[in-house]
């Protein structure tokens, strides 16, 4: 009976479409690791490190010989991409030779670390098998994400967008439902919504913003002014960012565990269709099944 080859640092997090992939760390933490928003690395262990690429390759050589076959990867943990181009292509390499049937790679990805990136560069990871950039969009207004302390802008992400497409790789956008608060609402979905119609995301999700360690640290580079949605702000929120989308064909989802409303589609083609379930949700309470309080979660 063998061991599991890879000892994590907990807790490790990875988006729900990589649900089935060997998850390996190649750093520990996030290299931001400062917006209010965000526990999921503020723990002491979490702090952010570069493995050393002799941990890295070990791991890969054990996954190799134990797990066998294995189709996907996920880059942990909060943005591979802040690794030199050089050490991508070696970790790239050594997955290959260590899993011959490997069909994609992926990982997380901040826009601020791939300003460092040019598109070649980038051309040359997709060539090595990288395949899927997940980028934290959460925001298009600027406003907004100052108050968050993310660090971006909606021209940082725009342009980290346009390279991610440039480069043939393909992007996955997360827009985080109730970010502005009551306040900003309105300007966070319409300016949300045009950053898409700009870059015409492959993939784009919502999730809904939520504390499990309470508000206090977000509340505090938010201003005094931040009240949060209450469920039926949250409906209407989306219903405002789905009017304003102009996209050909993204593949939407609102599945995430921290959504009440779950919402599937390709936009534009569904547009209407999820205009119309949201409607429900907010014109016929209890008409549209909502996942439960004890159910959601980070």
């Amino acid at each position: 009976m063998h061991s599991f080859p890879i000892e994590y640092i907990e807790p490790v997090f990875r988006p729900p479409s990589e649900a089935k992939s060997l998850i390996l760390p190649v750093t520990n933490g996030c290299s931001w690791n400062r917006c209010t928003f965000c526990e999921m690395y503020t723990q002491p262990q979490k702090k952010f490190r570069a493995r050393r690429p002799e941990d890295i390759r070990r791991d890969i050589e054990r996954a190799g010989q134990v797990l066998g076959n294995v189709r996907r990867v996920f880059l942990a943990d909060g943005d591979a991409m802040v690794l030199p181009t050089r050490r991508l292509l070696e970790i790239l390499a050594d997955l290959r030779r260590a899993f011959p049937d490997l069909q994609r790679v992926s990982s997380y990805c901040l826009p601020r670390n791939l300003a460092k990136k040019t598109v070649d560069e980038l051309r040359q990871l997709k060539a090595a098998g990288l395949e899927i950039l997940y980028v934290g969009m959460e925001s298009g207004d600027d406003d907004v994400l100052r108050r968050v302390n993310k660090g971006e802008t909606a021209e940082s992400t725009r342009s980290a967008l346009f390279k991610i497409r440039d480069a043939g790789l393909t992007s996955s956008v997360m827009v985080l439902n109730g970010l502005g608060g009551t306040a900003l609402s309105r300007q966070h979905a319409i300016n949300s919504a045009r950053l898409c119609n700009d870059t015409q995301p492959d993939y784009l999700s919502t999730l809904v913003v939520t504390f499990p360690l309470g508000e206090e640290r977000f509340r505090a580079g938010f201003g005094a002014d931040f009240e949060p949605l209450s469920q039926q702000g949250l409906f209407e929120e989306i219903r405002l960012f789905l009017e304003h989308l102009e996209l050909e064909r993204t593949v939407f989802r609102s599945d995430h565990a921290s959504n009440y409303l779950v919402l599937k589609g390709v936009l534009g083609r569904d547009k209407q269709k999820l205009l119309a379930q949201v409607d429900l949700a907010i014109t016929q309470p209890g008409a549209v099944p909502l996942r439960p309080e004890w159910m959601r979660g980070l």
